[in-house]
């Protein structure tokens, strides 16, 4: 079929795109013309709900060059050697405005970085300033809610953002800036970036030290004075956006350099602040900039509403190398980010095209609005399964889960941790009474009937072995009603307590 046909969204082609269908030339439209209805119901959905903080923004793709070696602190992959490459997705954005907002307002601006690694997609989800307001999540709610809207009169406020930072003196940082010229950017590309919290990097030995990222622009530092910024609020509120995609458009592609600051676990303990405090800096001289790469942005996404509106970030979208810390701010984002990002765009927004990872991706989440089976097809949506080769690696083991009490959590294990079977064998003999027996048994029975294939005996003799290491008479009646013959071998090995 010829591709230049119009067709409907099902691939019908048809040709009364302009006019509805009606009984006669002037007649009412008949709720037959399907096309008619196509259209006003798609449109009418066209939009998504704006994000709550940082809604007007733009995006461009481009790539990430590691230019020098900092293998010695992180064993990510993408940072293993010189010279390494990545294709990445840049979102910039005001935070405080709604989509029609004024790209000149003062305000922070996000500085949302994804890469896309062979080890998965890593979000550096920060701003244009190296602090924030408030250092702990809870505080978050009441601080947007000051830089929104009085729901009374639907108007900003000055009285309730100054008696809210006034009321928290933390913002104080911040606030100094906001309140300079650095508040008031040149558009998105004569700003620098911070990812603000403090991350964690680990190493092939499993040493973990503390780092903060900066982005500095290639562009040189450029701000709007207020008077600038109120001018070009009314010439042309799009003025980041449009000088971001003809910069771009014209071969002009902006760059930032990469830089970490490293403290070390002893340094930390020492630090005459808290290092996880988000609204403190550690100061170069004590901690220098350590150059790590290169980030260039040199593509316009084809279609800003598929790339810019539903890309989503989070800063639990780490990579093997790169971890976490217990900076109170960061660990709220942990959650609120991908909530949020769920409820906006959905449960599936990872297959969108700028958020999927172009890598293998292997896991059993399913279904949901927008579910796409093309990568998933009919295999298992559970782990552990008998049909697929799918299997957790250790070298990915998180390093996290073997911290002491003087760290960030507690994961110490005992030999119990293991023991799955005490418990189910006491329910059986202690908490049932001989009908509930009976009828556990006679359950089980007739929905482990239901299992075939050419894995059902193998299914059938390892669920069997942990009936077997609860308890033998329940062991032994449900194999008996599925008439599975004995394997007195089995048997010795659930009461060795294998199996």
């Amino acid at each position: 079929m010829d591709s230049k046909k119009l067709t409907s969204s099902s691939g019908a082609p048809y040709f009364e795109h302009e006019d509805s269908q009606t009984v006669g030339a002037r007649g009412p439209v008949l709720l037959q013309d399907f096309i008619l209805q196509e259209n006003l119901a798609h449109f009418v959905r066209e939009r998504i709900p704006e994000r709550i903080v940082h809604a007007k923004g733009s995006g461009a793709y481009g790539k990430f060059t590691v230019t020098h070696d900092i293998s010695k602190y992180t064993k990510a992959k993408l940072f293993s050697k010189v010279g390494n490459q990545c294709k990445m997705f840049a979102r910039f954005s005001t935070v405080g405005g709604e989509k029609g907002s004024a790209d000149t307002e003062r305000d922070p601006r996000g500085f949302a970085l994804k890469f896309y690694t062979e080890d998965g997609n890593w979000d550096l989800v920060g701003n244009n300033t190296p602090v924030f307001f408030i250092k702990d999540a809870k505080k978050f709610p009441d601080f947007i809610h000051t830089q929104k809207r009085v729901p009374k009169t639907n108007l900003k406020s000055a009285t309730m953002m100054w008696d809210f930072w006034s009321l928290n003196p933390e913002s104080l940082h911040q606030v100094l800036i906001l309140m300079s010229d650095r508040g008031t950017p040149y558009g998105y590309r004569h700003m620098h970036g911070f990812g603000s919290h403090t991350f964690s990097m680990i190493n092939t030995e499993n040493e973990r030290v503390w780092v903060k990222f900066h982005f500095k622009t290639q562009q040189q530092i450029k701000n709007f004075t207020n008077d600038e910024a109120v001018k070009m609020k009314g010439e042309n509120p799009d003025f980041a956006q449009e000088d971001l995609v003809n910069a771009i458009e014209n071969g002009d592609f902006p760059k930032w350099t990469m830089y970490i600051q490293v403290m070390t676990e002893e340094q930390a303990k020492e630090f005459r602040w808290n290092p996880f405090d988000v609204t403190k800096v550690w100061f170069q001289d004590e901690f220098p900039l350590i150059e790590v790469g290169e980030m260039e942005l040199n593509k316009i996404p084809n279609n800003y509403f598929a790339h810019v509106e539903q890309s989503t970030f989070s800063p639990s979208n780490l990579i093997n190398g790169i971890s976490f810390s217990p900076d109170k701010m960061l660990q709220g984002r942990l959650f609120s980010y991908p909530d949020a990002h769920r409820y906006r765009v959905g449960v599936n927004s990872h297959q969108l095209e700028v958020n999927r990872c172009p890598f293998a991706v292997n896991n059993y989440q399913r279904d949901g609005f927008m579910a796409d089976s093309s990568i998933y097809k009919d295999a298992p949506n559970y782990y552990p399964n008998s049909f697929d080769e799918i299997k957790p690696d250790s070298a990915y083991k998180s390093f996290e889960y073997d911290l002491d009490n003087s760290s960030v959590a507690h994961f110490n294990r005992n030999e119990n941790d293991d023991d799955h079977y005490t418990q189910p064998g006491l329910l059986y003999t202690k908490a049932m009474n001989p009908q509930d027996r009976e009828n556990l048994v006679s359950n089980i029975i007739g929905a482990m009937k239901g299992i075939s294939g050419p894995k059902r005996d193998e299914i059938i003799n390892r669920q069997l072995c942990h009936f077997f290491r609860a308890n033998i008479e329940l062991g032994m009646k449900v194999a008996m009603g599925l008439q599975v013959n004995i394997d007195m071998n089995m048997m010795n090995h659930s009461k060795n307590g294998d199996s």
